[in-house]
């Protein structure tokens, strides 16, 4: 598991004073990246990158102004070929959920510029033994 704290910036709502839901996607993203960057090998982090291939997101709930969510995301199941699930979920001060999501990515070699299947030792830092 790996926890983020996010607070919300003015530009991040919407008009209806809703943290946006793109932004909530980026944040996805933004909790992915720095989960890969806490936890994998640097020589890792220099030959692969990871791609989005599908986003599942329920918004169950938002957050305030100058409120902090915690973001918490865990890699649960081994990886099928290329692909690692990736599970999110965004909960605020109060502790409740506010956004769930199930994120699949792909593996990409930098050097090749192409998809490969996960390596047993990336994937070693990121699913429970």
């Amino acid at each position: 598991m790996f926890e983020l704290q996010i607070t919300p910036q003015p530009t991040d709502f919407d008009e209806l004073g809703h943290v946006n839901n793109a932004v909530w996607v980026r944040w996805l993203q933004d909790v992915a990246t720095a989960h890969w960057m806490s936890a994998a090998e640097p020589a890792h982090v220099e030959a692969f990158i990871w791609v989005v291939v599908r986003h599942e997101v329920d918004y169950l709930g938002n957050v305030g102004p100058g409120e902090t969510v915690t973001a918490r995301t865990w890699v649960g199941e081994a990886p099928r070929g290329a692909r690692f699930d990736r599970h999110v979920e965004f909960a605020g001060p109060d502790g409740r959920v506010r956004v769930r999501a199930k994120t699949t990515w792909a593996i990409v070699d930098k050097a090749a510029g192409r998809i490969v299947r996960v390596p047993r030792e990336v994937a070693e830092r990121f699913v429970p033994a």
